[in-house]
């Protein structure tokens, strides 16, 4: 009961960020579902067989579901990103910017 408390008081703006917050959902729904084929499909190919690997998959899944919930095309995203790597320069965000006026 203690330990649950403590979290309870340590991350208390975080847990009701919703009530503060339009637009914040109060629960992870959205994202399980988003995650959903992934996991059947790591389930279905028995995952990778390396912590890199599981990482890499991870991070392309990410990548995935992010661009298509966002109406952007994946491969054009991940090109972009490869060019700017390999030019040592910052990635493109994957995070929404807010259309400037």
């Amino acid at each position: 009961m203690r330990n649950l408390a403590l979290a309870l008081l340590k991350h208390f703006e975080r847990f009701f960020a919703f009530l503060r917050n339009e637009g914040v959902e109060p629960t992870n729904n959205s994202a399980e579902r988003a995650l959903r084929c992934a996991v059947q499909w790591r389930k279905i190919s028995f995952g990778s067989r390396s912590s890199q690997g599981e990482i890499a998959v991870a991070r392309l899944v990410t990548v995935t579901r992010t661009c298509r919930m966002q109406n952007r095309e994946p491969l054009d995203y991940l090109g972009s990103a490869i060019r700017s790597h390999r030019r040592a320069k910052a990635v493109p965000s994957l995070l929404k910017t807010a259309p400037t006026t």
